[in-house]
């Protein structure tokens, strides 16, 4: 379905029993909302309502020209907007990557909206910012947002067939994404317009670490981190305990690499269903 928020049209999947509480799903980059494909049905058997829309620049309706149009709180609004627009008071957030970024801000200035949280990959904003202040680690795998957020990236991503894409992809090993993962997020995001919009949430400069802080968490919440992450070093994933004042869980994830939702789908359902109160471990 679309849901108009403003000037902007977001496409968005709602789907899972009518009467189940909501989970707001929100993918990371460079996906999209298919990023839920294998999760979201688990959710649904268990009783459990998914709404998982195309964010702000991947929806083609919500591409707003200024880089500054991507900041945070007005990526959280759209989050926010949909629910309301769904009549929707409250939900249990899920998020990967750039989707955990939005719902750790969501979690730490609307905690009223938000009944759990379960964020994947990325860690509470002010652990990975003090991270970048003083854990080598950590700033050397931050590099890949300078190229992110060059003027000229999607040009270079798009190049020679989108090469540059593909192999985005497949760099994080053989067997993490499947050809079909592959197909499927290489064709949305070479579709005009697309991945320059999507580049804009690092342009904004969102991660910097000059940015205030984001403040405790206090809903219950679970980190997933994954060892074999190349963008999160283990002393900002263990440090997000120190933001989290709420019931909090860790999962320290072996043999797993960044992309959680496509390499281990049956893993996330679990722990977002042990935070919405359906038990741990149904799938």
């Amino acid at each position: 379905m679309q849901i108009p928020l403003n000037e902007l049209v977001f496409d968005v999947d709602v789907a899972g029993p009518e009467d189940g509480e909501s989970v707001l799903l929100l993918h990371g980059f460079p996906h999209n909302r298919q990023s839920w494909t294998d999760i979201a049905p688990v959710l649904h058997r268990a009783g459990l309502r998914t709404i998982a829309p195309d964010q702000r620049g991947y929806s083609p309706g919500a591409r707003p020209e200024p880089t500054e149009a991507y900041a945070l709180p007005e990526l959280a609004g759209d989050a926010l907007g949909i629910l309301d627009a769904l009549g929707i008071a409250s939900a249990h957030v899920a998020g990967h990557d750039w989707g955990a970024v939005v719902g750790w801000y969501m979690a730490a200035r609307t905690p009223e909206r938000v009944r759990s949280l379960t964020a994947s990959a990325f860690p509470h904003l002010d652990a990975y910012q003090h991270a970048l202040r003083v854990d080598p680690e950590q700033r050397d795998n931050s590099g890949y947002i300078e190229v992110l957020s060059a003027e000229n990236a999607a040009d270079s991503f798009l190049a020679d067939g989108a090469a540059g894409l593909d192999g985005w992809f497949r760099q994080a090993g053989e067997g993490v994404l499947s050809e079909e993962q592959i197909r499927r997020y290489v064709r949305t995001h070479t579709a005009p317009g697309t991945l320059r919009a999507a580049l804009q949430w690092y342009r904004a400069g969102t991660l910097r670490d000059d940015n205030g802080p984001l403040g405790p968490v206090t809903v219950p919440t679970t980190h997933i981190w994954s060892e074999h992450d190349p963008s999160v070093s283990v002393f900002a994933a263990e440090h997000t305990a120190d933001h989290v004042t709420g019931e909090y869980r860790f999962v320290r994830l072996q043999g797993v690499s960044h992309w959680q939702p496509q390499q281990v789908p049956e893993t996330i359902a679990a722990e977002i269903l042990r935070r919405a109160g359906r038990g741990g471990g149904l799938v």
